[in-house]
């Protein structure tokens, strides 16, 4: 009898039976739940597009694989699956090495599978060759190629298993042509049962460290919390918002954290970060990493009780020294933190009050001080006002992106999702291009949402042809482009060291105007030059996009010489 880690079809009467490894690739991927597949086609792997059209899985061909390893990690962030993107071979996989590593700083679970010249060609300069293994081995969690059809499958599965170890991250397998087209005895293959090795990802690590937390939280006077990426994509923003309820706390959220609170929830809090890092008795940080986004952990006064939760064991006390490190599951801890303070005569809630009054006042005098520029009718039109006109326009069932430097930074200040999951950005690498392939796949995952991406002209020319891709499956969104014919975010930085004349050499752009591109794809396109036209715009592109079922595009010329404070400030270089 078949050990329960045995091939499933070898349980079945298969005499005679032949299998590829296109074939088992597919069945591989099928097992570990993987619906859609991001690809650009190459000989060296077609055989898998017809086992994924035997297993029914999703193939999305787009036009240039950059964009395909980002819908795969854009589809991981939305669904909380394995994203999967497939690539030929060379420049099919070196094309794609953007995208991976980008999910790799974000901690977002996609499998990339690329293709190899034959085993039998191995060092004989076969097409496309490379060392791609060793190209991928940095900016993975797993890397490593595929050597027998027999194993096909069962890679696929202990490649999955890495991706989900831990913090999650992208996987990469090499597959050799001769090794994918190959036909085997179907008994021959191992093709590990779906749901029958897996262990649970939900610890809460050392008991103790729950009650020491609990304890901590329960007396503080002026605790508050931020709620980072891990929290989403461990789907642990239930348990997140109960303790945050629960214990009176002020909840701060960055990157996918966006969103797991309303604004106008009492325990929301978005613009006095830092003024309750300067306060704060107790600090939690869940989720994470101290890194340039943090002040590399500086941002925390050194008086606070520092509590860092994280996946990743390696996270927890890198950059700055803590109160306490626990590693597991973020949602399961935080239930457990909770749980451990239901028993207490008095958890501290009701003694919060005044803290968090503070807090709101210093709220209202932030967002005071914005209100000019959220609300300013210059021309050209003032970056923060498209931000304050996006944030409006937004409703429950939006899903935003930010694609680029000064867009990203300045929306943070203005746009606040209503829904948790609806907030997705480049992540710590930066990389521009990232919103066609997150818009896509947005909007492949959830159909019946509404999908918005802001760019910077220079982002959104770099992966704009890829909207065609969308439309033609059906994925169509609304884009709205700041465009100040510059990468701006660093033209600031060159202007401020080598002065005007040398400054913006490299960094200026054409004046293109954009909303024809919607046109030529066959939507709706608009260019906007007065403030008071861009929430109105926005309103004719959510009709034009419901109406043709196209991608509209509204291109927003705004002033080149406004930035946002961190730009002027280079804290990304601090």
């Amino acid at each position: 009898m078949a050990d329960t880690a045995t091939d499933t079809l070898a349980r079945k009467d298969t005499s005679g039976a032949t299998i590829s490894g296109g074939h088992l690739v597919a069945k591989g991927l099928k097992n570990e739940g993987v619906d859609t597949i991001f690809t650009l086609c190459g000989g060296h792997i077609i055989d898998i597009y017809d086992g994924c059209l035997d297993e029914g899985i999703r193939i999305i061909d787009v036009r240039h694989e950059q964009v395909a390893a980002h819908a795969a990690d854009g589809y991981a962030r939305q669904t909380g699956k394995l994203g999967c993107v497939v690539t030929t071979a060379g420049p099919g996989c070196t094309n794609a090495v953007t995208g991976i590593a980008t999910a790799f700083r974000s901690e977002s679970p996609i499998l990339h599978i690329g293709g190899q010249g034959a085993l039998s060609q191995h060092k004989m300069g076969s097409l496309q060759d490379l060392s791609h293994v060793d190209i991928m081995t940095p900016i993975t969690k797993f890397s490593a190629g595929v050597r027998s059809t027999e194993r096909i499958a069962d890679m696929i599965s202990m490649a999955a298993r890495e991706a989900f170890a831990g913090a999650p991250g992208p996987a990469y397998l090499e597959i050799p042509r001769d090794v994918l087209d190959r036909e085997i005895p179907i008994e021959t293959a191992r093709v590990p049962e779906a749901g029958r090795y897996r262990a649970s990802t939900k610890s809460i690590g050392d008991p103790a460290d729950i009650e020491k937390l609990a304890g901590l939280l329960v007396k503080a006077e002026r605790p508050c919390i931020l709620l980072g990426s891990q929290v989403w994509m461990a789907r642990g923003h239930q348990e997140a918002l109960a303790l945050v309820r629960g214990l009176n706390l002020p909840a701060y959220f960055n990157g996918a954290g966006r969103g797991l609170l309303p604004p106008g929830d009492p325990h929301h809090f978005n613009r006095t970060r830092r003024y309750a890092f300067d306060k704060a008795d107790v600090i939690v940080i869940v989720g994470t990493p101290f890194d340039f986004r943090m002040g590399y952990g500086r941002r925390l006064r050194a008086e606070a009780t520092v509590v860092q939760i994280d996946m990743d064991y390696r996270t927890v006390g890198k950059n700055r020294d803590i109160s306490l490190g626990l590693v597991g599951d973020p949602g399961a801890i935080l239930k457990a933190v909770h749980d451990a303070t239901t028993g207490s005569a008095d958890n501290g809630a009701k003694g919060r009050e005044a803290w968090l009054e503070e807090l709101r006042a210093a709220e209202i005098k932030a967002t005071d001080k914005l209100m000019p520029m959220f609300l300013s009718d210059s021309s050209p039109i003032h970056p923060y006002r498209v931000a304050w006109e996006i944030n409006e326009f937004l409703t429950e069932d939006t899903i935003y992106i930010g694609d680029g430097g000064d867009v990203v930074t300045i929306s943070a200040q203005a746009v606040q999702p209503r829904t948790p999951g609806h907030w997705m950005d480049p992540g710590a690498l930066g990389s521009l291009g990232v919103g066609t392939g997150f818009a896509m796949a947005a909007k492949l995952a959830h159909p019946e949402k509404e999908v918005l991406c802001y760019y910077g002209d220079g982002a959104f020319a770099m992966t704009a042809f890829d909207m065609e891709t969308a439309n033609r499956f059906g994925a169509p969104y609304i884009a709205i482009i700041g465009n100040n014919s510059s990468m701006n975010q660093i033209r600031y930085g060159q202007v401020a060291k080598y002065g005007e004349q040398r400054g913006n050499v490299g960094n200026k752009l054409g004046d293109v105007p954009f909303g024809t591109f919607a046109e030529m794809l066959g939507g709706y396109g608009e260019e906007v030059r007065d403030p008071g036209e861009v929430g109105p715009a926005l309103r004719r592109a959510r009709e034009a996009v419901r109406r043709d079922g196209k991608s509209a595009v509204i291109n927003v010329w705004v002033d080149p010489g406004e930035y946002a404070p961190g730009t002027k400030a280079q804290t990304m270089y601090k």
